[in-house]
Parts: C-alpha cells; sequence; structure tokens
C-alpha cells in the first residue's frame, strides 16, 4: 500500500513545485529591472533563482 500512495504522491508533489517555480518566474517577470536590482536579482538570472541555483557564491562571482 505504501509503494502505490508513493507512486501516487511523488509526481504530484513534482508538479505542484513545478507550478509553484513557474508562478514565481511569472511574478518575478512582471517586474521591472529597477525592482529585480533592489531584490538582488538580473532578468536573466530569474529562472536560476526559482530553481534554486542562485547562491551567494555564484552572485559573488558574477559582481
Amino acid at each position: 500500500m505504501s509503494a502505490m500512495l508513493s507512486t501516487i504522491i511523488r509526481p504530484a508533489e513534482e508538479i505542484t513545485r513545478f507550478l509553484v517555480r513557474r508562478a514565481a518566474i511569472a511574478k518575478l517577470c512582471e517586474l521591472d529591472d529597477d525592482a529585480l536590482k533592489d531584490i538582488g536579482l538580473a532578468r536573466s538570472e530569474i529562472e536560476a533563482a526559482a530553481y534554486g541555483r542562485m547562491t551567494a557564491y555564484n552572485r559573488a562571482r558574477l559582481s
């Protein structure tokens, strides 16, 4: 029973994470460049930030 439930829950969680990230990307894309700069992002970094690929180390290297 547990394996069957896991087979259903895991894909549902992945879909939910995907949809949340896409919503975050859409909201960030609505911001103007000045607003993005205020939160420390460039427009080209929006997807990386939404998917958790931006770290303080990445930001320091890009500056």
